[in-house]
């Protein structure tokens, strides 16, 4: 059980260790480690997550990926339950099978209980693939807090825990030290590049993912591969592109990638070729692009564009 002292920046560090250090307690009681779990302990009891880290106590990867602490959930039953939904505000009710040795699948994801009292939670995540289940773990873990610990104790002070560390800060800034010397490593931005547009004749839409049950309302998409869609009027002719560029510190670009499937290499490199002499004349000259950034340190990032030309009349 958790002690009854206010959160400190310490609180959290000493549980995220406890969590990181896998070692098996089986609080939630059943006959036998590798029997089915039963949550009938904790039924009805409202959990929030507080934290989610890798194994080596980072919230990032190399691609930029931020764990998030994102889920709010009780167990309804043994065979229930429910997690709120940020864009409904509102709990949805989800199946939940139990499998052996503490796992179970709850929204279509499968998980395994690691420790389970009425004041916390903390689950590891698994990986699937196809019909079958990794129960070696992806290393990725969860952390909980029951909802009435976190008002009677803690009095709603969860920042210090759900905040990046120090370490997340370090191992970004070596990320944006590599991408400096070599553009194409660059990485997702938590807060992705901008587009401006200079000119009348030029617009700009961000594309938007809806946060949705198929997504287990993730959007994390929107910053890991931000899309924009560009229409140029009055071009010198009609045309449509997609592809990737890397927007640098100094907000200068840099042709990635095609977004498109070639049936010939002669196809694929007469696109690269036009698509890329339409980065360097009509975005370079029509838009500003504002570099992205993570936990405020500026760097490079790749974003995709679709570019539409219309000649006109």
């Amino acid at each position: 059980m958790l002690t009854a002292k206010p959160v400190t920046k310490l609180t959290c560090i000493v549980l995220t260790l406890f969590c990181l250090s896998c070692k098996q307690r089986n609080i939630v009681k059943h006959n036998g480690e590798k029997d089915l779990i039963s949550f009938k302990p904790v039924l009805g009891i409202s959990y929030t997550e507080i934290a989610r880290r890798s194994q080596n106590g980072l919230s990032f990867n190399s691609f930029g990926y931020q764990l998030e602490p994102q889920w709010k959930m009780q167990f309804v039953s043994n065979d229930s339950a429910s997690i709120y939904s940020p864009t409904k505000k509102r709990f949805i009710n989800f199946p939940l099978t139990r499998g052996y040795d503490s796992i179970f699948n709850t929204a279509r994801s499968w998980l395994k209980v690691k420790t389970i009292t009425k004041d916390s939670l903390i689950v590891e995540l698994l990986k699937a693939y196809a019909d079958s289940v990794d129960t070696r773990g992806a290393k990725v873990y969860m952390v909980f807090y029951a909802d009435n610990y976190i008002k009677n104790v803690l009095h709603g002070d969860i920042s210090h825990c759900k905040s990046p560390n120090r370490k997340d800060s370090v191992y970004i800034q070596s990320l944006t030290e590599a991408a400096n010397k070599d553009f194409k490593k660059g990485f997702a931005a938590r807060q992705p590049a901008e587009l401006k547009s200079k000119s009348p004749l030029v617009t700009i839409s961000k594309r938007y993912t809806e946060p949705t049950m198929l997504n287990n309302f993730d959007a994390s998409y929107d910053y890991m591969n931000p899309e924009f869609d560009i229409t140029i009027d009055k071009a010198y002719a009609n045309f449509y592109y997609s592809f990737s560029v890397f927007v640098d510190t100094a907000g200068q670009i840099h042709y990635g990638k095609p977004l498109t499937v070639f049936s010939e290499k002669s196809y694929e490199e007469n696109y690269i070729h036009l698509s890329t002499a339409v980065m360097n004349s009509y975005l370079k000259y029509y838009l500003n692009f504002i570099p992205g950034k993570t936990l405020g340190i500026v760097h490079t990032s790749e974003i995709a564009v679709h570019v539409t030309g219309n000649r006109g009349v």
